[in-house]
């Protein structure tokens, strides 16, 4: 028998796997475990590293205000966040307390130590932490102690989680005292010394106890965590230089869309400018969608009830969806009823209704796969607080389709949608990409485990087969189907969700939707849900700020503008302006009252591609000067040529607008 102290002498080695499972490194094994090590690079060491450095956070913030309640501190994507019960905000000042108070703790190596409790040695450790009683007592009695639907989940499982109850006590290593205490479930680093210098706190927010608006509302500290303090500074830039490119500021900057207040949150409204990128994204897509087999339909807003209890989103969606509007009550003089109503609800999906159009009429195999797509505006009532910009709103247009196919055609029609997905993407400028697997959430699915297992294997081929690489996401898919997600890099190595096919057994039989086969028997379709960009609104998002703004020259609002160096050369400039426009170019010429060089700062600030600048040499010898967004200029360019040219880079959708060779 050994520790993992004894077994692993590698300092970079933090925690290990026991037999499957995360462990501390003072978990004792035997020589029948399987034992491997988590080094603190690796997606769980990172974890552990920011989960360790969370628990400072709270013993930091109890250090300086010991009537700080205590909530709950998970790590997240880069870092980590903890939620406390104060009496006032925490201000800036309160965050350079908690920094200096932070790095006393982890110079001070305190050791994390482990000690597993009953529920009730914890309820009276943690007596004065009213949170922290409440997850004992939802994980000890489950869902019966909060009246049948709550459960521990989410980030709050990582306090306690499955199986035995934890507390972890922070030891000072030279009295050998506990010095502080936090319910739990684990892993730890050995120490808080191996947090290092590469860590730092970022903001601070409001947030919901557990989610829920009608919970205490309670202050939410977040904070990064990385191995090293370089690997901190180069996290730091990539965070400057990303809000350089939030699409919020850009698309304020760059006159692009707003929310405004009147309207409600999460509803956006693009501007002209937008409006126009937006077009050009769409009508790549139809085009796409054209060339692809697809057929276009349409379907209303909202619709009755029965159609969502029918598709099983009323059962499984609900908290999601917008609440109903009561409908078509009738009644007399006296008040009686005399016609019932009905509830009606905004569609928070498409699916439902183009289950109906597939059972419009009758169905032949001739016909499969039958591919129905639609640009459809669907609403999901999302909670205010997680509401961000356009990548997270109320109202959104999903360029949605559904693809009907016999069973013989699921393996190769899965392959085609995701082939079409990724150059699709590459035409609008993302090339990095990889795929992540969703499947089945045990507690939260409908059908068959066999039509789970079926779907589930089908796309693992497909995604292993297209040569991406692939990760798996245990428990992620929605309530019908398993899924495939592409996920691609952006231009600064963030990673967005975009893509979607999932494959879906479940709502054919829902809707009882058949075929006639070749063999003159009836079958029941599978059906394949694909969604290419995720939503036009968050797609908006992700490329504005892929492109820092300066979108490429199709999808540009402006692509052209005309500088005159003096007023007397404008009508020169106006005809060739004339003539871009005649060609389909968005063009204009700027006749303000500014001088040249202003025109040209304010133009490059709107991240115009090309700017035709035109003095006394260019109107003599009809040309022009070619100025592109990178500063670079080509002087002495006919007229004919520059408008070939940008014609040229629209059409052909050229991803990038610098000079060409001479």
């Amino acid at each position: 028998m050994a520790d993992g102290f004894e077994l692993f002498t590698d300092r970079s080695v933090v925690a290990m796997r026991v037999n499957g499972e995360l462990k501390d490194l003072a978990t004792t094994v035997t020589t029948t475990d399987t034992v491997e090590p988590v080094t603190i690079d690796s997606p769980d060491g990172l974890n552990i590293l920011r989960h360790s450095t969370a628990h400072v956070l709270a013993q930091a913030v109890q250090a300086i205000n010991p009537e700080a309640k205590l909530g709950i501190g998970p790590p997240i994507t880069d870092g980590f966040y903890y939620d406390f019960d104060v009496a006032e905000p925490f201000t800036p000042e309160d965050l350079k307390a908690l920094d200096k108070e932070m790095a006393r703790i982890v110079r001070a190596g305190q050791r994390f130590v482990r000690r597993v409790v009953t529920d009730d040695e914890a309820r009276a450790e943690l007596a004065g932490e009213p949170y922290k009683l409440e997850l004992i007592g939802l994980k000890g009695s489950g869902a019966e102690s909060s009246g049948g639907d709550e459960t521990v989940e989410g980030d709050a499982a990582v306090e306690v989680g499955s199986g035995e109850l934890t507390i972890y006590d922070n030891v000072d290593p030279k009295t050998g005292e506990t010095v502080w205490k936090d319910l739990c479930r684990g892993p730890h680093l050995p120490n808080t010394r191996m947090i290092g210098n590469g860590w730092a706190l970022t903001r601070v927010a409001a947030a919901y106890w557990r989610g829920s608006e009608k919970n205490p509302q309670l202050q939410r500290i977040y904070g990064t965590a990385w191995p090293s303090k370089d690997e901190l500074r180069a996290y730091q830039t990539r965070m400057e230089e990303a809000a350089k490119r939030d699409h919020r500021k850009l698309g304020a900057e760059l006159d692009l869309f707003s929310f405004p207040d009147e309207i409600g949150s999460g509803l956006a409204v693009f501007h002209p400018k937008g409006g126009i990128i937006r077009k050009e994204i769409e009508d790549y897509m139809r085009d796409r969608l054209i060339a692809n087999g697809y057929e276009v339909v349409n379907t209303p807003h909202i619709t009755k009830a029965h159609l969502f209890e029918t598709s099983q989103h009323l059962n499984w969606y609900k908290d999601g969806m917008f609440p109903p509007m009561h409908l078509d009550e009738e009644r007399d003089a006296e008040g009686n009823i005399t016609r019932q109503g009905q509830d009606y609800y905004l569609k928070p999906m498409n699916c439902p209704m183009h289950n109906l159009i597939f059972r419009a009429r009758g169905r032949s195999y001739r016909e499969l796969p039958l591919r129905l797509a639609e640009f459809g505006t669907v609403y999901r009532y999302e909670k205010s607080g997680t509401l961000s910009g356009l990548t997270r709103v109320r109202g959104l247009t999903q360029d949605d389709a559904h693809i009907y196919v016999a069973d013989d055609q699921i393996k190769d029609e899965v392959a085609r949608q995701l082939e079409f997905v990724l150059e699709t993407l590459r035409g609008y400028g993302l090339t990095d990409f990889y795929l992540e697997l969703s499947t089945k959430d045990p507690e939260k699915y409908v059908g068959s485990d066999e039509s789970w297992e079926t779907a589930t294997d089908t796309l693992r081929e497909v995604a292993i087969e297209s040569g991406l690489e692939l990760v798996d996401d245990p428990g992620g898919a929605a309530f019908y189907g398993p899924k495939i997600s592409v996920q691609a890099r952006d231009a600064i190595g963030r990673t967005w969700q975009l893509s979607t096919v999932q494959l879906d057994f479940n709502q054919p039989e829902l809707f009882e939707l058949e075929y006639n086969a070749a063999d003159g028997t009836r079958k029941q379709p599978a059906m394949i849900h694909r969604a290419l960009l995720g939503s036009i609104e968050r797609f908006f998002a992700i490329l504005l700020e892929h492109y820092a703004g300066a979108f490429p020259v199709w999808l540009s609002p402006v692509q052209v503008v005309g500088i005159p160096v003096a007023d007397n050369y404008a009508p020169f400039l106006d005809d060739v302006i004339a003539r871009l426009k005649a060609r389909g170019v968005r063009a204009e010429v700027d006749h303000s009252d500014d001088r040249m060089q202003k025109k040209i700062r304010t133009h490059t600030k709107a991240k115009v591609p090309f700017q035709l600048i035109v003095g006394e040499e260019d109107a003599t010898a009809s040309t022009v000067s070619f100025r592109f967004r990178d500063g670079t200029q080509r002087n002495g360019v006919t007229v004919d040529e520059a408008i070939e040219r940008i014609v040229a880079s629209i059409e052909s959708h050229e991803l990038v607008d610098t000079a060409w060779p001479a």
